[in-house]
């Protein structure tokens, strides 16, 4: 009998959307489903059931007992954030692309998916592709080798699947991040516990070094880094001394290092948050995509895969001039355009149009109007508003927008909004998806108010994860 709580061994034999391995056990009422999250088909391993419904439970994963036959030995440190590093690229395509396009018939009930779908973008590089990286510090640590708890230690890297108080230390690269850095994260993880001073203690909330956040251009190859620790025996603590060490060991690669204290103590709170200091260098970074420069602070957002955006900036930009149209004194609107990436991209395919960006995120649009001064574009305005109220506030603009570009956050577009949208009259929608079950939802909808879905492309920016973007055309 299956109960909530309970560990058990399963076998794993196919794969569902977003990252969830299936496993069956057959009695006399049929199959009873388990959803395992990232497992992978032909795996052995040790779950546990977290929720539990009649015919079906969902599960989390504590360890893969047994490789899939279809698995390859890694050089890099496994990671919870990396599942399937084991996995060859080519097949975790092929089973993305094969996942997400049912969720399509699912869900937006687009039985002729396999029409619509146009193409599949790996992400160029398969590994060390990411640009930013954050690495906890915890007295509780996950030993990968015994499989043990350790308390009273100094770890640094990342949580222990599963687990929100330990972390398993990272003694080498583990394939998604800068590999210079994450080889030598072990060295100045043991100069830092040289200080004497503590790492934080999740569960009591109590210590001294608590993250560290690293950002990255590949335009310049630096990297920008951010040490976040408490208060508790800061008058003990040389940043300088740590500063020099850097300095020392990484040299110019290194962009500026800065200092924040965060005595907040809650555990996910934005861990940039708090008193920041900058200890030498810039507070910022410089990347490119499609010739444009981008300045991008530890705050701003910034697509996480640089080379891959690039490609799914185009093909969202492919779809809003489909068919050769002419977008001379029209109106294109960037929804939810954070800082402005897409409209200022847009302006390199077209002179004529304007472009509008609206995003509620006030330092968002602060990095968009000061980028797109950087890289001296005109006629394109940009609006800090909630994207819904947007037409209360402007309501000259009804009936006038030619395109939206839509690239709204995980949980998709609130109903109320998306009709709000809808009622902007646009004769096309580009709607690019971070989640595209979200994004079938949506088209629901669409398709309801007189859209026509034309096109669906998908857009690899995470390898060995689960996730996967969409870019998807709608037609009045």
């Amino acid at each position: 009998m299956i109960k909530r709580g309970q560990t058990i061994e399963l076998v794993i034999e196919d794969m569902a959307f977003g990252g969830k391995g299936i496993a069956r056990i057959h009695d006399d009422n049929g199959a009873f489903v388990l959803f395992v999250q990232n497992a992978f088909p032909g795996q052995k391993v040790l779950a546990r059931i977290v929720k539990k419904r009649k015919r079906h439970a969902e599960c989390s994963l504590l360890k893969v007992l047994e490789r899939s036959p279809q698995e390859v030995e890694s050089p890099y440190q496994e990671i919870s954030g990396a599942p399937y590093i084991n996995v060859p690229p080519k097949l975790q395509e092929e089973l993305k692309k094969e996942v997400t396009l049912e969720v399509y018939r699912r869900l937006a009930n687009l039985k002729n998916i396999d029409e619509l779908f146009d193409e599949f973008i790996p992400s160029p590089e398969h590994f060390h592709y990411r640009n930013k990286m954050e690495y906890s510090f915890s007295s509780i640590e996950h030993d990968i080798e015994t499989d043990e708890e350790i308390d009273d230690a100094f770890a640094l890297g990342f949580k222990h699947r599963g687990t929100w108080w330990k972390v398993e230390s990272l003694n080498k690269a583990s394939g998604l991040f800068d590999e210079e850095w994450e080889t030598f994260l072990k060295e100045f993880r043991d100069f830092l516990f040289k200080t004497g001073l503590p790492a934080w203690h999740p569960p009591r909330k109590d210590g001294f070094f608590r993250h560290i956040v690293v950002r990255k251009s590949f335009y310049e190859d630096k990297l920008l880094i951010n040490m976040v620790t408490s208060s508790e025996g800061i008058e003990s603590f040389n940043l300088q001394a740590v500063g020099d060490f850097l300095q020392e060991k990484m040299g110019s690669r290194i962009a500026g290092f800065q200092h924040t204290i965060n005595d907040n103590v809650a555990d996910r709170a934005k861990i940039e948050n708090g008193d920041c200091t900058l200890v030498f260098g810039k507070d910022h970074v410089i990347e490119e995509l499609n010739g444009l420069l981008f300045e991008i602070s530890m705050e701003s957002f910034f697509q996480t895969n640089p080379k891959s955006a690039e490609q799914l900036y185009n093909k969202a930009l492919d779809y809003v001039f489909e068919g050769n149209r002419s977008l001379n004194n029209k109106v294109v609107m960037d929804l939810f355009c954070g800082t402005g990436t897409i409209g200022q991209l847009l302006t390199q395919r077209t002179e004529e149009t304007k472009i509008i960006g609206v995003d509620i995120v006030e330092e968002a649009i602060s990095d968009a109007k000061r980028n797109a001064k950087r890289n001296e574009i005109e006629g394109i305005e940009f609006y800090a508003a909630d994207v819904g109220k947007f037409l209360k506030a402007y309501p000259d603009y009804e009936g006038k927008i030619d395109t939206i570009v839509l690239d709204p956050p995980r949980a998709g577009i609130a109903p109320k909004t998306l009709l709000k949208v809808i009622q902007l009259g646009a004769e096309r929608i580009v709607y690019i998806s971070c989640n595209p079950s979200t994004q079938a939802r949506d088209i629901k909808t669409l398709e309801e108010y007189g859209y026509k879905t034309k096109k669906v492309s998908l857009v690899d920016q995470f390898p060995h994860t689960s996730h996967i973007e969409a870019i998807a055309l709608f037609e009045k």
